[in-house]
Parts: structure tokens; sequence; C-alpha cells
């Protein structure tokens, strides 16, 4: 058996030109959605994704902003900061690139946000909306990318078990909590594993759909994936390979070269669930610039 490759750059790239006939839609109703960037630093990783997702909005026709501050910015003044955008209307969507640099604190920044500018679907508010099955919150990125892998691909959950590895807030409950829900991509039976989980191997061989999202290379040999198994890869990893040209190379958490001969379909890394993370943070902006037109 040979996998199906779920090309995630092909699905975002079909979100994306799906949004421009809504951005062009509202931008007719005198409403342009409008998304801030704010990154604290110079971390390389971060810059590199903040310019991807200023690229991604100004293709799309949006307005996007990124706002770069040192890393001696101080948390009153960040949080000043985002007080600022939650009054400016022009700004429909808001997001603090992760991690900060320490000694800001991440969860007071992001409570700081207001929930209907909070496009990266962290604020607490928006956390229990999602669990709820609220469809006007705005559901994280990373996870609701996975959800739309799984549809757009064909993959109905329905009744299938789900085993997520990984219990991450960022990736892991709110997957495995949209896989439950009573909605196209959900109504699975889901099975969470994560550190503290013995014999992981038992849980992962069972799975119809496997989402693994352990942030540790490699960490799923295809001996431990079900035949026929559909294998959702969320991990990037770098990996030391003095044989390549940057002296490393990406890997997911899964062994791709081993998996790809057992499962039915399967991510790549890259070019899997990384183009849906940005393709979902543009749908939220669009969607926060909608129900703030509505509002």
């Amino acid at each position: 058996m040979t996998a199906t490759i779920i090309n995630g750059t092909a699905i975002g790239q079909a979100i994306r030109d799906e949004l421009k006939a809504e951005v062009a839609d509202l931008k007719a109703r005198g409403v342009t959605p409008g998304l801030t960037v704010v990154i604290v630093g110079d971390d390389p990783a971060s810059q590199m994704y903040v310019r991807m997702k200023g690229k991604a909005a100004d293709e799309l026709g949006m307005q996007s902003d990124t706002i770069r501050l040192p890393t001696t910015v101080s948390e009153p003044e960040l949080l000043a900061l985002v007080d600022r955008l939650n009054a400016d209307p022009t700004v429909h969507g808001i997001l603090v690139q992760s991690p900060l640099p320490k000694p800001l604190n991440f969860d007071r920044v992001v409570n700081r946000l207001g929930p209907a500018k909070d496009v990266d679907g962290f604020h607490p508010v928006n956390v229990g909306l999602v669990v709820r099955g609220d469809r006007t919150a705005f559901r994280p990125c990373t996870p609701a990318g996975v959800i739309e892998l799984l549809v757009r691909s064909g993959v109905d959950p329905r009744g299938r078990h789900a085993v997520v590895v990984g219990r991450s807030m960022i990736v892991g409950r709110p997957v495995a909590n949209m896989l439950l829900q009573d909605v196209p991509g959900g109504n699975a039976t889901v099975t969470i594993c994560h550190t503290k989980t013995t014999d992981l191997t038992r849980y992962t061989r069972e799975a119809d759909i496997l989402v693994v999202a352990a942030g540790r290379p490699e960490v799923v040999s295809g001996a431990m994936i079900k035949p026929g198994a559909v294998v959702i890869d969320v991990g990037v990893n770098r990996v030391d390979d003095p044989g390549s040209e940057k002296g490393y190379r990406l890997v997911g958490d899964v062994a791709f070269a081993e998996a790809k001969d057992v499962a039915s379909a399967i991510t790549p890394v890259p070019g899997g669930v990384g183009p849906m993370t940005i393709a979902m943070l543009m749908k939220n902006t669009v969607q926060a610039a909608r129900q703030a037109l509505a509002a």
C-alpha cells in the first residue's frame, strides 16, 4: 500500500481562493478586513511566519500591518498596544506572535485581546465557545486546518476512532474537541494520548484517524500505525543533516518514509498542515470582519 498524499498546500490555496470573493464582497460593502500582527524580538522562525502571514493577507486584498517591538518592551507597554488595537475599528484581527521573550507572559497578553478580534482562537472566551460548538467563535488555526484537511480530502470522521497524540492547548485538546462535535468533520470517537500514556502503540494501532502533535521528531513509526489509517502529521522539527545544503532538514512527528507504506492517506512535512494554519488565520480574520459589520 502506498498512501495518498494529502496536499495541504493545494487545499490551503483553495481556501484562499474562496476567501478572495468574500474579501471583495466585504470591500464592496465598505469594510476591508484588517489583520495586525504583533511580534516581539527577532526570532528567525517567528519572523518567517509573520512574513508569510502578511503576504497571504496582502494577496487576498486585506489590510495587513505588522508591529515589530524590541525585546526590551515592557509588559505594560505591550498591553497598552493591545488596548489601542482593540479600540481601532479598522483592525478586525489581532495576532500576537508566540513565543514571547521572557519575562513577558503570553497568557496575560492573549487574555487582554478582545475576543471578537482574537483570530488565533486562544482567548479563554473563544476556547469555551469552541468547546460549546458555537460557530461564531474563532477556532484555533492549526486544529481548524486539520479538520479542513480531513473534510476536503473526503475523510469523514463520523463513527471512526480518532487518536490524538498530544494534549497541548494549541493543537491536541482543541482538535480532539472538534473531532467530537456533531458537525461535518466531527462525530468521531476520540482518544487523547500524551507523555504519560503507557504503551502508546496500543492506542495508535487502533486509530482509524491518527493526528500526531507530539512535538518530537518521528516519534510515531510505521509499525505504530494501523494499516489503512489516515495520518495527519502536525509536527515540524528541524533535524541535523550534514548532507543537505542548509545542514538540516524538516521532518514531522511521524516517520513519513515508513508510514506512507502503511497508511491509506497521509500529510507530508512540509506541505501538509503548515499551509492550512495560515489559510485558517485568513479565514478567521474575514469572519471577524463579517461579524463586526453585522454587529
